[in-house]
């Protein structure tokens, strides 16, 4: 899904960390056909490392992953000094008001809830990530 990228796709990089690959291939077609580049990872390690070197304007994190879960990713990337920039949206089957608190607890600037509606994920990126 990532190819080469010129400005324009830098800024609307998206990186989809989930470890559900269909799920996360699906939400990745989606955005591209919306505009979006996009760079898939299946596990919260590989999503620190792709963030890292590809520093995305939007991260969308899956929360219940083996190994590394959403949480700790975000944590991890608000830790970061450039890490405070990205948005990064929380998507979950867990959305009880104790979830959501924990997601903003972790650093998230949203949570949505699994199926994610997809007009309102469009939304966020487009109130944050610069057309």
């Amino acid at each position: 899904m990532l190819n080469n990228m010129n400005t324009d796709s830098l800024e609307r990089l998206v990186l989809v960390v989930d470890d559900n690959r269909d799920a996360a291939r699906l939400l990745g077609r989606l955005l591209e056909l919306n505009g979006y580049t996009v760079h898939l990872c299946h596990d919260g390690p590989s999503g620190l490392a792709a963030a890292q070197r590809l520093r995305p304007s939007a991260i969308i994190l899956d929360l219940a992953m083996p190994e590394m879960d959403g949480y700790a990713v975000c944590r991890s990337l608000r830790a970061w000094g450039w890490g405070e920039q990205p948005l990064v949206v929380a998507q979950s089957g867990y959305s009880s008001g104790a979830d959501l608190q924990r997601s903003k607890e972790a650093g998230f600037d949203a949570h949505l809830s699994k199926p994610v509606d997809f007009a309102a994920l469009l939304s966020l990126l487009a109130e944050q990530i610069t057309k």
